[in-house]
């Protein structure tokens, strides 16, 4: 397998719940509480996982706190009393049975939200099955009454449409909330749904491909049903939904990141893969990150994955190429639904991938393409690419592409052209992991980890430096970028034993761009593969390898 100089192999799975309950726990015990009784007027959900992992520390005579425990215990309490009683229990008001989202300015007073209730619903049940005997006598009849509210506001009573995250979670509460309140129809229903996603996903793809963090509440809500379940037929059902979703996980994992393409993508999923915790606690083969954005419930839900699906994961000495198909759901749109094709290539020392084609995504957070290095604990960009600003971008945050990007992907090379408009603003932005970097003109040469990179732009760039990567700002498009990466051992071959080095024998073979007659790009690999990326008005992209035209018919679901 590949080198794991700093993981926690060698540790069970339990043991590594044990670290995030023991260092979410440490810290819920320094935060201060705000007036509210709180600790965060953000999001009701993150109060919630705080006070679960705190209450859990305090009663398990394993883990080690700062403060005493009782005294733990008693403020692990008070959170979640304050945080239940936040539920709109008024039958018959909009939103009865849910929560608030955000708690600003004065919790008590914040209207209910639809989200929160979706996934912390299920899991206030886990919560409440696991350690109620444990609760103080008021906790216990809060939760026992909130869990009721739930179960009549009937949220999850709908159908399953787009395949997404959402609809995941409803199904899982079907089944939860079914068995708990003895409601067969509804678990008839929960098991249909069930049946009903997992073959879609089976045979269309994920419409949701490589969407943080909204995967991982498709796993949390399964493995807390799974968990929950009594019957060993369900339970089967929901094994194999499981075995498939760590199945999609392992393909494009790469040490703790996520390679290749994201239908979306929130500040701590890009430029830096943060949101590990669940693949720290599944594959344990990075340290565990200082920062953790979203806790949620990965020190206490598991479900392990088929030994062969954590291999695949875990296993990078063979370089691969990773090409799956996905039917895009466009909800109301009666036109056949777009086929989506996304291209990885893993080693064991980087990944890069994409999807071919551009579609529009919910708040425009769709990450096109990116190279992706191991996930190292420490702060900073483990991802490089490049793309046009669209609707939603913001200065020093990267993401919110717009639709002028034409793309190749060949291993180890990216090929990208930006088509813009006149009109339009010209700059395209690239993101590059701090390292080692020399500049020339129009291309930059890094060493980052056990990587060297080369980046060829058809223009002159400038580069500013951002807190946790450095920014290229390329203006003046049409124009284009060519990447192409290379291992340190790779390169030790080729006789290349530094960046300068390195530099040299790249620089000597920058690809030809074309922006007049045509927009193209040509590039010769360092593998000996001739590349070529053309952009004509009128008639789309063409993305050829050796003079043929790039095939995308053995792509598969």
């Amino acid at each position: 397998m590949s080198a794991e100089p700093s993981s926690n192999r060698s540790h069970s799975y339990k043991d590594r719940q044990k670290e995030i309950i023991n260092k979410v726990a440490r810290e819920a015990e320094r935060l201060p509480l705000l007036d509210s009784g709180l600790w965060f007027h953000d999001d009701v959900r993150n109060n919630f996982y705080y006070a679960s992992y705190l209450f859990a520390a305090a009663v398990d005579g394993s883990l080690h706190l700062d403060s005493d425990r009782e005294a733990a215990r008693k403020k692990a309490e008070a959170v979640l009393l304050e945080t239940v009683l936040l539920q709109n229990r008024e039958p018959g008001t909009p939103l009865y049975g849910h929560w608030p989202l955000s708690l600003h300015p004065v919790p008590r007073e914040a209207a209910p939200h639809e989200l929160p209730v979706e996934i912390m619903g299920s899991l206030m049940a886990w919560f409440c099955r696991q350690y109620s005997s444990l609760f103080s006598a008021g906790l216990r009849i809060a939760f026992h009454t909130a869990i009721g509210h739930i179960y009549r506001s009937g949220f999850f009573r709908k159908a399953v449409v787009n395949y997404g995250h959402h609809e995941a979670k409803y199904t899982a509460a079907k089944l939860i909330f079914g068995r708990l309140f003895g409601d067969e129809e509804l678990r008839e229903d929960g098991r249909a749904s069930l049946e009903q996603t997992l073959a879609y996903i089976r045979t269309k793809g994920m419409p949701e491909y490589g969407s943080l963090p909204w995967f991982w509440h498709w796993v949390q809500a399964f493995t807390c049903a799974w968990e929950l379940e009594e019957d060993s037929g369900v339970k089967a059902v929901l094994g194999e939904m499981l075995d498939h979703l760590w199945s999609e996980r392992a393909t494009f994992y790469f040490r703790g990141a996520w390679a290749g393409a994201h239908s979306r993508s929130w500040p701590h999923d890009v430029p830096g893969d943060r949101n590990v915790l669940h693949d720290y606690v599944q594959f344990g083969d990075f340290r565990l990150p200082g920062r953790m954005p979203r806790t949620e419930y990965a020190g206490f839900l598991f479900y392990e994955a088929p030994a062969q699906i954590r291999e695949l994961a875990l296993d990078r000495r063979t370089p691969a190429e990773v090409k799956k198909l996905t039917q895009k759901v466009v909800s109301g749109d009666p036109a056949p639904q777009p086929l989506l094709h996304s291209y990885a290539y893993i080693t064991g020392e980087y990944a890069a991938g994409g999807l071919w084609e551009r579609v529009e995504e919910f708040d425009n957070e769709q990450l096109r393409w990116a190279y992706s290095l191991p996930v190292s604990g420490e702060a900073g960009a483990n991802q490089l690419y490049f793309f046009h600003p669209g609707k939603g971008y913001q200065e020093g945050d990267p993401r919110h592409q717009s639709a002028y990007m034409e793309v190749l992907y060949h291993k180890g090379t990216v090929i990208s052209l930006f088509p813009v408009p006149e009109g339009k603003d010209n700059t395209v932005i690239g993101v590059l992991p701090k390292g080692k970097w020399l500049e020339q003109p129009q291309a930059l040469f890094g060493l980052v980890d056990n990587v060297y990179f080369a980046v060829y732009l058809s223009n002159t760039y400038e580069l500013i430096e951002r807190q946790d990567y450095l920014e290229v700002q390329a203006s003046g498009m049409p124009g284009g970028v060519v990447v192409e990466a290379m291992e340190v051992k790779q390169a030790v071959q080729r006789g290349i034993v530094s960046l300068t080095e390195f530099a040299a024998e790249m620089s000597a073979k920058a690809p030809v761009f074309d922006t007049v007659t045509v927009l193209a790009a040509q590039y010769n690999t360092s593998g000996g593969d001739q590349l070529r990326l053309e952009v004509s008005e009128g008639e789309g992209s063409a993305a050829l390898h050796n003079g043929k035209r790039i095939s995308l018919e053995d792509y598969a679901v």
